[in-house]
């Protein structure tokens, strides 16, 4: 079940974003940060147990630009689709608020070709961006790939 994150949802969010950036698969995201962009992320709860198992977020950069950022599924959940259905969620709020674009970086390129995203070159990113970027520990060797799509 996709829905809207909440304040208590944060300290389980910065854990599924702990277990994939500690295996290298995203990149870490503190706990203060995620309170502060709680109103960005979606979440997927287990029906049954109501553990979350995934999550991610929709930043909005500019009028046209969005971001999905820290998408990130549970190991034990992983190639079951969830991954998938919050980033089509992300891309359908997207589409609704009228963002021409949305762009991932990411390491997980395959995932977000078959959701009908391309790659390009980091250069074409706006300044905004590294701003955001100079404060990752990769910066400036940034070994993510660039994708982007219409929704």
């Amino acid at each position: 079940m996709i829905r809207r994150a909440t304040l208590r949802d944060i300290k389980a969010i910065h854990g599924l974003i702990a277990e994939q950036a500690k295996d290298g698969h995203i990149l870490a995201r503190p706990m203060s940060e995620l309170y502060g962009q709680v109103r960005d992320f979606l979440v997927w709860s287990d029906e049954e147990s109501g553990e979350l198992v995934g999550c991610g977020s929709l930043h909005i950069v500019w009028e046209d630009l969005a971001e999905i950022r820290s998408l990130a599924v549970r190991s034990s959940s992983q190639r079951q689709g969830v991954g998938s259905r919050l980033a089509e969620a992300l891309l359908r709020e997207a589409g609704e608020m009228g963002i021409a674009k949305v762009f991932v970086l990411t390491y997980r390129v395959a995932l977000f070709e078959r959701l009908g995203f391309t790659q390009m070159d980091k250069s074409e990113l706006p300044h905004k961006i590294w701003a955001d970027c100079i404060r990752c520990t990769k910066f400036p060797e940034c070994d993510e790939t660039a994708l982007v799509r219409s929704p």
